[in-house]
């Protein structure tokens, strides 16, 4: 079969499996769901969710030109793919080859020419991203999550040092990550804006135009915190961790298996532990209960009759790891086939 593209009518039961599938119409709705809220510049899909440039176009398509990207792969993949108007690399990077990589991009004449700009949060991130040639940079700023990210009070002085080693500083970012998963709203929603009035602080001593934050968990409690962006990727797809919190996206991204052995207690299908993300949990199923997973098996109750051969689809926890798993998920509509979208942006190099 052809790598992208529509292709003729195929059935979810001819896929070999385990085998990432899309519903094209909850895909959809997700994102008409997103942009009711922050339509156009206002969101700034988070590739790393999905890792696919085929679903980077239809996030553009839908009328948001900048991406948020977690690697330098990931951004010069979607370079290659011509959506380079706007790409923000949200990680601290210091390989000086995947650096010069970036950097090359703001060339003119360079053939996938890219407006890049890099987080950083320290003098040797800076000095990394200055030696390399990279044009622009944020500060990236520790509101409460202990990742990455600098003082709160040293984000001026680094603007500072980034402008002096020629970097445009284009403003800050924090990513409140510790936040999304608080199920008390009323709770989530004062945290946010804490969190957020910590950035906004910073970014009066930064300057720029940027004050980027936020996530899929945390999508609409930022009406009044003062960012100009938000960072979300997995509303696209879902997986059963968000959906948890009742949010208005849908299930949009299944992993189907086969059924490949079934006993008086229980049944066993081919969608193990190198098919799913599994640091939030087991996954859920469509009509079973998952005891555990092993390798290459996931072992379940069914809930009404099984066979060896059916075909079973599981949901997983995490929607990152998953796609990183797989080279290619398939959109679907019911069960039929519609085309085959490349995970193409896998990988580091």
């Amino acid at each position: 079969m052809a790598t992208s593209g529509t292709l003729r009518a195929v059935h979810v039961d001819e896929l070999p499996t385990p085998a990432a599938i899309i519903d094209a119409d909850a895909f959809e709705a997700n994102l008409i769901a997103m942009s009711a809220v922050h339509p156009g510049a206002r969101l700034r899909p988070h590739v790393k969710a999905h890792k696919s440039t085929a679903i980077a176009a239809r996030q553009a398509g839908a009328g948001h030109r900048t991406f948020t990207v977690a690697t330098p792969r990931e951004a010069l993949g979607l370079a290659a793919a011509g959506l380079g108007d706007d790409i923000l690399i949200a990680n601290e990077v210091v390989d000086p080859r995947r650096l010069a990589a970036v950097a090359a991009l703001h060339a003119d004449d360079h053939p996938h020419h890219a407006n890049v700009t890099l987080a950083v949060d320290s003098e040797a991130t800076i000095d990394a991203a200055a030696t390399a040639g990279v044009a622009a940079c944020v500060i990236d700023v520790n509101v409460g999550l202990p990742r990455c990210g600098c003082d709160p009070a040293d984000a001026g002085r680094f603007a500072s040092v980034a402008r002096a080693r020629g970097l445009i500083v284009r403003g800050v970012m924090g990513y409140e990550g510790h936040l999304m998963m608080v199920e008390d709203r009323n709770r989530q929603r004062d945290d946010v804006e804490a969190a957020m009035t910590i950035l906004v602080g910073a970014h009066a001593d930064v300057g720029g135009d940027i004050v980027s934050a936020g996530g899929t968990g945390t999508y609409d409690l930022h009406d009044a915190t003062g960012i100009t962006e938000l960072e979300a990727g997995s509303y696209a797809l879902m997986d059963s961790h968000y959906a948890s919190l009742g949010l208005p996206f849908v299930q949009a991204l299944f992993v189907v298996g086969t059924i490949i052995s079934v006993h008086a207690t229980h049944a066993v299908a081919d969608v193990g532990l190198k098919a799913l993300g599994m640091d939030h949990g087991n996954p859920t199923m469509i009509g079973g209960d998952v005891w555990y997973l092993s390798d290459e098996h996931i072992t379940f109750t069914p809930a009404g009759g099984a066979a060896v051969g059916d075909r079973i689809r599981v949901i997983p926890a995490h929607i990152d790891p998953t796609m990183a798993m797989h080279e290619a998920a398939w959109l679907v509509r019911r069960d039929e086939v519609l085309e085959r979208w490349a995970i193409d942006l896998r990988g580091w190099d």
